[in-house]
């Protein structure tokens, strides 16, 4: 999974075997390290969630996208490439996800 931080947006790409993951087993992460300890590394994961609205968490290192399940349901079982959303996550801080299928990608 790529994923791509520019001004207040995050966009998430997805392999062809990342989505088929994402479609089962409701997640998908991925690890930098950032150094030499555990605890200096960066975690981001795609999460299907019970709710109503594509959410955001971040804290310990993690960074965590959170997908409605009927959308989640619908793009990994469909031809829709992609969602996307904008949050709110502070006043005037608009915050944009996009979420892709990276389906010609090899590795």
């Amino acid at each position: 999974m790529k994923l791509r931080i520019e001004d207040n947006s995050l966009r998430l790409r997805l392999s062809a075997e990342e989505v088929e993951q994402f479609a089962t087993v409701g997640r998908v992460a991925a690890l930098v390290p950032l150094g030499p300890a555990a605890a200096d590394s960066l975690t981001y994961a795609l999460e299907r969630a019970e709710t109503e609205e594509f959410r955001v968490t971040y804290g310990a290192g993690a960074l965590t996208v959170k997908v409605p399940a009927t959308l989640a349901n619908h793009w990994t079982s469909t031809d829709q490439n992609g969602l996307s959303a904008t949050l709110m996550v502070a006043e005037n801080q608009p915050l944009k996800i996009l979420i892709e299928k990276d389906l010609d990608c090899l590795h």
